[in-house]
């Protein structure tokens, strides 16, 4: 006889996540040791590709909580009567695995996050280092007062604050490692500023082509910070790195045939690439039956739109749309690298990316 599939558990997924890797060293017996159920709240939804859902009634809950997907926390930033998009979560857990294994921290060592969200992260760093070696910060103040009970009834008492993470924490020097947990354009150079030579920032950036990555830095003793891509990772913006999807576009449509198929600009290296040699253009995309469609648009009303398998309409200045095509074609001269093969320089004058090495710094091109 079957009966019905039993539900998953947080040791399935603990288990899960060291079966893939992701937990070396320590990290089995920290996230063993911090259940992530404690800090999900009650009400939650769960992110389709197009909105969020309500999840209703206990099992629903638990099965959401217990797997590896991320638990939307709040929408619209709490307010009332928006739009339903998520504005906080808990991530996946998977992911939050990656991060902490590439925080490379050490017995001993200072840790700050950026974002406290739920108090999930937090917890399992003051499992790993102690509660006096970890110091977090959350802007929105409801969710900072849930993180801080969640914590402490978990019997964890790092050092919280409430305010803009994008500013330096008067008062705390130097750390060993810095983590943000919310997904950046830039690395504020004042938060380098907080970590000493030789420390370690981890953090998802998500800029206008980029649909999502994942930088390691290590900070020299100049003050400037370089390091690889580690692979795809999207998170919600901090509230001051939000952007709108698109411009506003102007001038009558151009049709004309499509001489890449659109769905090749989602592949991350490329995404690294033509966002470095075209600053300014961001991109947006739908998945459709049949491939997919992306929307790009510049500041200065230039626009395009393509479909997988139907013609390009290009609208407003220039020719945005050749103009992708031509960082294409000298991505695929490079080898169509995969997104490992970029990293980024971060200084005071700015941030680079560079393919394979820091010297070979990607530059924007003449469209």
């Amino acid at each position: 006889m079957s009966g019905a599939p039993q539900a998953p558990t947080y040791p399935d997924l603990v288990r899960d996540l060291a079966d893939r890797g992701l937990l070396k060293g320590r990290w089995r017996q920290v996230f063993e040791a911090v259940p992530r159920s404690r800090f999900v709240p009650a009400d939650v939804w769960r992110q389709l590709p197009d909105r969020c859902e309500p999840v209703v009634g206990t099992d629903a809950w638990l099965a959401l909580v217990n797997s590896d997907e991320p638990v939307v926390t709040q929408l619209d930033d709490g307010g009332e009567g928006g739009p339903g998009v998520a504005t906080s979560s808990n991530s996946m857990p998977s992911m939050v695995a990656r991060m902490l294994g590439l925080l490379d921290v050490e017995d001993g060592q200072r840790v700050l996050e950026i974002g406290t969200g739920t108090g999930y992260v937090a917890a399992l760093l003051c499992e790993r280092l102690g509660d006096d070696l970890v110091h977090s910060v959350e802007l929105d103040p409801v969710v900072a007062r849930q993180a801080a009970e969640a914590l402490s009834r978990s019997g964890y008492r790092p050092h919280l604050r409430v305010g803009d993470g994008e500013q330096p924490w008067l008062g705390l020097g130097l750390v060993d490692r810095l983590i943000a947990t919310r997904a950046l354009r830039y690395v504020p150079y004042a938060l380098l500023r907080q970590v000493r030579p030789g420390g370690v920032v981890v953090a998802p950036l998500a800029r206008d082509f980029w649909s999502g990555a994942l930088v390691q830095l290590q900070v020299q003793d100049d003050g400037t910070a370089s390091g690889p891509f580690c692979g795809g990772a999207t998170y919600m913006p901090m509230r001051s790195h939000r952007l709108p999807d698109l411009h506003d576009v102007r001038g009558k449509g151009r049709a004309r045939a499509a001489g890449l198929d659109p769905a090749q600009l989602l592949d991350l290296g490329f995404a690294l690439f033509a966002g470095a040699r075209l600053p300014g253009v961001r991109l947006i995309h739908k998945g459709r039956e049949e491939g997919v469609q992306v929307w790009v648009t510049r500041e200065d009303g230039a626009g395009a739109t393509a479909a997988t398998g139907e013609e390009v309409w290009q609208y407003g200045p220039g020719f945005l749309w050749e103009e992708i095509e031509q960082a294409w074609w000298e991505y695929a001269s490079a080898g169509r690298p995969d997104a490992e093969q970029f990293g980024m320089t971060v200084t005071d004058r700015g941030q680079d990316v560079w393919l394979r090495d820091p010297s070979a710094v990607i530059r924007p091109g003449k469209g």
